[in-house]
């Protein structure tokens, strides 16, 4: 079977191509709007062909100067991207494609072209390639790449990217590879919680630090402070002012640092996991709705409001939904397979005897009403996660793996 990955390498550029990129990924931009205004003008009975497109973008680069500094592919590319935007749309996958403003939206320039981009290794931490209009540009290598060197596969392709940390190169590979065969390891539940980010049902459960480092943590407080003192001097109407452009992007650099280590944890423990069981069975959570505001209105004002807002912080902070992305092609690669089970109860239900009773789980403490079990409640959701799905393989009674009541038990205690 033919596997497609993504590899993000990070450029080191010099202040010239740093420049150029920033006017290419400007002017993608701006073309990605000029496309969008052309494309919906009219109203929805009207919609060009591919054919029509091509050629108001082609002309578009010879009558706009700073338009053609974009590349041609490049160029050819926004329009795929456009058009599969209204694909997603259309099949309920994505929302309305809409314009990309300047600040909010994220630069980026496509090459997809392979053979332009001559890729090689220049030395244990360097590697090389070319991008258009502006030369050979050394990146980070952090890693192998498929078609590079000696490692099997092939490049179709590349993106540069950028984010508040600098721009970014992220190669587009395929890799053949055998079918795997069924992979051979347990089935296993996994509740995704706050307490413990990853609890499993054999008590080999997966916990990670803070993710914020304490100096951290006081920058981006003093930042904040100062970016709000910063705005209430802003008049309404007005621009916002340079020192507060640059205050938010301090604030961004700290953020970004912080998501790179929580998604470093999650591939090296995505990878563990996956090597390690055949089936991930993890609830069918909705995140959306778990985090919405507890406002309410003004009619009907909410209680408990900045607890929840915290809890809600705390939650988008863990990032489940990647997690289990992850998990999921991950498992796939290696012969292995993930289920999704209805999250509804699994924490109130007993994994002993299969009472449920919502009195009996008091915050991280679960001790059943019923049979007098008592345990971690992270534990025994993952348990009954398990269950669900119809592959327990043992119950949390008599017959129940003892590292596993162990491993609840102590930490309980703990």
């Amino acid at each position: 079977m033919k596997v497609n990955h993504g590899y993000k390498r990070r450029l080191t550029l010099t202040s010239s191509q740093a420049a150029a990129l920033d006017e290419q990924g400007h002017a993608a931009r701006a073309m990605w709007n000029l496309l969008h205004d052309w494309w919906t003008w009219g109203g929805k009975h009207r919609r060009p062909t591919l054919k029509q497109a091509d050629e108001a973008i082609r002309q578009a680069r010879k009558d706009v100067p700073w338009l053609a500094e974009l590349p041609a592919q490049a160029a050819q590319q926004v329009l795929r991207t456009y058009t599969r935007a209204w694909t997603n749309f259309f099949e309920g996958r994505a929302g309305y494609p809409s314009f990309k403003s300047r600040g909010r939206s994220q630069l980026a320039v496509d090459n997809p072209q392979a053979l332009t981009l001559r890729v090689r290794r220049l030395s244990r931490r360097w590697g090389e390639l070319t991008v258009v209009k502006v030369g050979r540009v050394k990146f980070r290598w952090s890693g192998p790449i498929p078609g590079v060197g000696r490692e099997p596969g092939r490049i179709t392709g590349a993106r540069l990217v950028k984010d508040i940390l600098g721009w970014h190169v992220v190669f587009r590979t395929e890799v053949e590879k055998p079918t795997p065969a069924q992979h051979p390891g347990v089935a296993v539940g996994i509740d995704r919680g706050i307490n413990v980010a990853l609890a499993l049902s054999d008590g080999n459960d997966q916990a990670h630090g803070a993710w914020i480092r304490p100096k951290e943590a006081e920058r981006l407080l003093r930042l904040e402070r100062k970016a709000a003192r910063q705005k209430r001097a802003h008049q309404r109407g007005e621009p916002a002012s340079n020192r507060l452009h640059r205050t938010y992007d301090q604030i961004a650099s700290v953020r970004a640092r912080v998501k790179r280590r929580r998604y470093d944890w999650q591939h090296k423990t995505t990878t563990v996991l996956a090597d390690r069981y055949g089936i991930v069975v993890v609830e069918e959570l909705r995140v959306r709705n778990m985090t919405r505001s507890a406002r309410g209105t003004v009619e009907e004002p909410g209680v408990n409001v900045r607890q929840k807002a915290g809890l809600n912080r705390v939650m988008l902070n863990e990032a489940h939904a990647t997690t289990v992305e992850l998990l999921t092609y991950k498992l796939m690669e290696r012969g292995g397979q993930l289920v999704k089970v209805p999250a509804a109860y699994t924490s109130q239900t007993c994994s002993a005897c299969g009472q449920r009773d919502q009195e009996s789980r008091n915050g991280v403490k679960f001790a059943c009403t019923s049979c007098g079990w008592v345990g971690h409640a992270d534990s025994n959701a993952a348990v009954n996660i398990l269950n669900a799905a119809g592959l327990a393989v043992y119950g949390r009674g008599a017959e129940a793996v003892g590292s596993g009541r162990e491993a609840s038990t102590a930490r309980c205690a703990a």
